[in-house]
């Protein structure tokens, strides 16, 4: 198929120097890149995805809440916690 496009000339700067690094067309270059940007798009599309499992501690030891996290960490850690 035949068409015109254009690029950024950041971009059009890369897949020429690819053209010459590689000996390789233009048009052989873009399709590459972009068989290689759609295959990784897609293999990112179907990753698992990341789950968290909650789990129940058990309970807070009295005096402690978890309302104020730094509060809390210079309880437990003391005030060099950081």
């Amino acid at each position: 198929m035949r068409i015109t496009l254009t690029l950024d000339e950041d971009i059009a700067a890369k897949l020429q120097a690819e053209t010459r690094r590689s000996g390789k067309s233009f048009r052989d270059v873009v399709n590459e890149t972009m068989h290689h940007a759609f295959a990784s798009q897609r293999s990112a599309v179907h990753r698992n995805a990341f789950e968290v499992t909650p789990r129940d501690l058990g309970k807070l030891r009295a005096g402690l809440s978890l309302n104020n996290i730094a509060e809390l960490l210079e309880q437990i850690e003391g005030p060099l916690h950081r």
